[in-house]
């Protein structure tokens, strides 16, 4: 077995006078903790920690009076609207929040989702085509259309209107919609700009809304759609998303969707007591698999659906089809490996090949990125045409880049750590070569390391029982609101033991001075072989449930020798 990677320890700074001032009626971990998290002022705590809805004005978003006004306008007319989605989770849960909405205000609205293989991401004329021929006047996009000035064209000229909802990063050129409701516009006014798609499709439905209400429809009502997309897509879990987060949680707890009812007894989670992390390691895969293997529909029925019977059967389908991503992950992961080898394991990683199945490549890429802590491209060679996907690390822009490289490409886009694009197979040898000057400029000769940050020391000997309370203060956990990770030095190591099928796991008992820690160390089996008698660790904890006691025990993110340097 590999041994991982050496990373990197730094812990947050001390909390300094000043701001222990201002936050003195908290607890001192708990101070610093929030300090951590860029909160050094009482009436920022408070908003924190309270984390009540949010209530910015949808109306703020540029071009929303004219979407509101034009989406009511198709409802008056009876005209036929579809909501066009992406496949992902925040594509579907976009589209399911807005599909319903429109219906709920009596529109004659139906749903597209592109499919991955046939179509490929976003916006495309063939669709547009199609749609049209069905009638189609009004199409609102959500979670995709901001690069599409094209197709945005091609609807144009079928006498189409088009309202881009998309949370991307635009080109310089914005599409010349009807409307671009975007909160990354230049021009924007809207107080948040991390918003996640279905954050976006949310406030279009405030809108909606509040200019024309429903008798006993809330747009909170869709909640739960809301916290799921936005966790799902792994958007900051800061500033008005992790308001709209912890209200969905709480939403999604009192059970009100039965497509999420189901998919949770499907994946062995107990909807009452779910969790941002729940839905990043078990709901969000099974929606997302159904786009990675086949159609995403799937997920859109699980989710837009109240039949029990329908709902059991689709998210039962859902896991069969996770339990195979999983495998064909396993495989492909295995083989890029080797390809990125075979060319070079330079400052970015390629791996490309006619087989990859081009739903799992980006799990590939992350794969990668995690083993070698470089940029990586996986992407599937078809016949004409390569779509891969691209991961990156916090030192490089992967969309700036292939940004650079535009006349090369068909079509792109992403995020500053995700991106994903299409090229021509005869212009791919070129591509590679400018994103690797690029990544050679922009690292250089950069001893990458990857970096595990700790919030604090911490002596395990040290009562515990405030502990947990106090870290659920800080729910729920998710990008830019990491869950909180200690440090604790020279602890005695009890026993340990490989898990796992293969034993890639590692099980642990420490101890400090008379206290012991149960321990869990996921992927570092390895140091079942070669532990020494003392440790120092990067932990977070989590509550064990066995036999209906709750016990606390530590989750392992790093293990070294005691006493080595950070």
């Amino acid at each position: 077995m590999p041994v991982s990677m050496k990373k990197k320890w730094v812990i947050a700074p001390p909390i300094p006078e000043q701001v222990i001032q201002e936050l003195r009626d908290y607890p001192p971990l708990l101070r610093q903790l929030l300090y951590n998290r860029g909160i050094t002022d009482a009436a920022s705590a408070r908003d924190f920690m309270d984390a009540a809805p949010s209530r910015y004005d949808p109306f703020l978003l540029c071009d929303m009076e004219v979407a509101v006004e034009r989406l009511l306008q198709a409802v008056d007319r009876q005209e036929k609207i579809a909501v066009y989605g992406d496949y992902d989770v925040d594509g579907v849960t976009s589209t399911v929040l807005l599909v319903q909405v429109l219906r709920r205000l009596g529109a004659n609205v139906r749903e597209y989702i592109p499919n991955r293989f046939d179509e490929g991401y976003g916006l495309n004329r063939e669709a547009i085509s199609h749609l049209a021929e069905m009638g189609v006047r009004l199409v609102v996009t959500v979670d995709c259309g901001i690069r599409s000035p094209e197709e945005v064209e091609h609807a144009h000229s079928l006498g189409v209107d088009v309202i881009i909802s998309d949370h991307h990063h635009p080109q310089e050129t914005l599409p010349a919609a009807l409307a671009v409701v975007c909160h990354r516009r230049p021009d924007n006014t809207y107080p948040d700009t991390n918003l996640a798609g279905v954050g976006l499709a949310y406030k279009i439905a405030q809108a909606l809304l509040s200019r024309r209400p429903v008798p006993g429809v809330e747009a909170e009502d869709w909640l739960d759609l809301v916290a799921l997309g936005t966790v799902a897509d792994l958007v900051p879990l800061t500033g008005e998303n992790r308001k709209l987060v912890r209200a969905g949680l709480n939403r999604m707890r009192l059970g009100y969707r039965q497509g999420l009812v189901s998919l949770a007894q499907a994946a062995g989670v107990s909807l009452p007591r779910v969790t941002a992390n729940e839905i990043a390691y078990y709901l969000g895969p099974r929606l997302n698999a159904a786009g990675r293997l086949e159609s995403a529909l799937a997920a859109f029925e699980l989710l837009n659906s109240d039949d029990v019977f329908q709902t059991g059967m689709l998210a039962q389908r859902l896991d069969d089809q996770n339990r195979e991503r999983q495998k064909l992950t396993l495989q492909t992961q295995v083989q890029a490996e080797a390809l990125a080898r075979e060319t070079g394991l330079e400052n970015i990683l390629f791996a490309v090949h006619p087989d990859f199945n081009s739903g799992i490549v980006g799990l590939a890429a992350s794969k990668l990125v995690e083993t070698h802590y470089r940029p990586a491209v996986v992407g599937q060679m078809g016949e004409e045409f390569t779509r891969a996907s691209c991961r990156s690390i916090p030192e490089f822009h992967i969309t700036e880049a292939l940004d650079a490289c535009r006349d090369l490409l068909v079509r792109h886009g992403g995020h500053a750590m995700a991106a994903g694009f299409t090229v021509r197979n005869e212009n791919l040898p070129e591509l590679i070569r400018c994103l690797r000057e690029i990544t050679n400029q922009a690292l250089g000769e950069r001893d990458l390391c990857p970096t595990i940050r700790a919030d604090a020391e911490l002596r395990l000997s040290e009562p515990m029982a405030s502990l947990m309370p106090m870290l659920d203060l800080l729910q729920p956990f998710g990008q830019g609101n990491p869950e909180p990770q200690f440090i604790s030095r020279d602890l005695r190591i009890i026993r340990a033991k490989p898990v796992g099928s293969e034993g890639q796991h590692l099980r642990l008992t420490v101890a400090d001075k008379h206290v012991f820690f149960d321990a869990i160390a996921f992927r570092q089996g390895e140091w079942a072989s070669r532990l020494p008698e003392r440790v120092d660790l990067v932990y977070q904890f989590e509550r064990n449930v066995w036999n209906g006691r709750e016990t606390l025990q530590l989750n392992v993110k790093d293990i070294k020798p005691a006493g080595e340097p950070d």
